[in-house]
């Protein structure tokens, strides 16, 4: 597996190692409960290997071509690792209802899943090339797109200690 989706495999679990339901479920007032977290990274895991599964059933990249503010926004993230605070996340991205115990069982695997398929997109592209948008950030290489999710991950993993702290 990839260093940055190992790191971030291992960071999950760790933060979420013993925690019950309760804890898991728990609303900060105004935030999402570890349990909403953690289905907004498995969302966007999923979202992502879907994205990839279209890039090679079409058989070539579906970026587009990066703006200026695209070039510097992923500069900040995946360059200096930098994730903002305080971002709406997209739509497609946000917690549904998903049980805890089905995301913590799933979310593992699921980014097995992305790491394998990225490294498929990557092998018939070549690493310079950018593959898929990003909703935000726009189009990524496959190095890009694993930091991206290494970095986004690391941002939520901290909300994760945060509220098992603030108990």
């Amino acid at each position: 597996m990839d260093s940055y989706l190992q790191r971030l495999h291992e960071a999950i679990t760790s933060a979420t190692r013993g925690m019950t339901m309760e804890e898991l479920t728990r609303h900060p007032e105004g935030k999402w409960s570890a349990a909403e977290v953690l289905e907004h990274l498995y969302l966007t895991y999923t979202g992502t290997v879907k994205g990839f599964e279209r890039c090679l059933q079409e058989g070539k990249p579906l970026a587009s071509a990066p703006t200026m503010k695209q070039r510097f926004q992923i500069a900040v993230v995946t360059g200096a690792g930098y994730f903002p605070a305080g971002r709406e996340a997209p739509k497609l991205s946000r917690p549904r209802g998903t049980p805890a115990d089905k995301v913590i069982a799933d979310i593992g695997p699921q980014i097995t899943a992305m790491d394998e398929v990225i490294l498929k997109c990557e092998a018939r592209h070549g690493k310079r090339t950018r593959l898929l948008d990003h909703p935000v950030l726009g189009p990524l290489t496959a190095k890009q797109w694993r930091k991206f999710h290494w970095i986004h991950g690391w941002h939520h993993v901290k909300q994760i200690l945060q509220r098992r702290r603030t108990g």
